[in-house]
């Protein structure tokens, strides 16, 4: 089953991203901060991680880049939701190794056509 881990301090973003995600067929994890979702991928890497981008302990940025030197790390497909929508932002998460990015607030419609950009319908 394919499978997504949420990594966002916000517990509606979570809510509501669970919503979408469970209607498209995941089975979704949740982390509140960067530090618990590497903890999560350790144990079990997802297939995609919806990933914010300002959250306290670490940094969107900061997962990633720690996610893509681990064992595995370079599998899972990271869509970066954030509320920073100038050009230098996005660069930045897509040489920290982002595959896509969402703008916040965002509904199912537009998740889901990310997430099929990046290979999942």
């Amino acid at each position: 089953m394919k499978s997504c881990l949420i990594v966002d301090d916000s517990r509606v973003i979570r809510k509501v991203s669970r919503h979408i995600l469970e209607t498209l067929g995941f089975s979704v994890e949740e982390a509140e901060n960067g530090k618990v979702g590497l903890e999560l991928c350790d144990r079990s890497m997802p297939s995609v991680i919806l990933l914010d981008w300002n959250m306290p302990v670490m940094s969107g940025i900061e997962f990633l880049v720690q996610l893509r030197q681990r064992p595995g790390g370079d599998a899972p497909k990271v869509v970066f939701c954030t509320t920073e929508n100038d050009v230098a932002h996005i660069r930045e998460a897509i040489e920290a190794g982002a595959d896509e990015y969402v703008m916040k607030p965002f509904d199912h419609e537009t998740l889901q056509i990310k997430l099929q950009l990046v290979g999942f319908a």
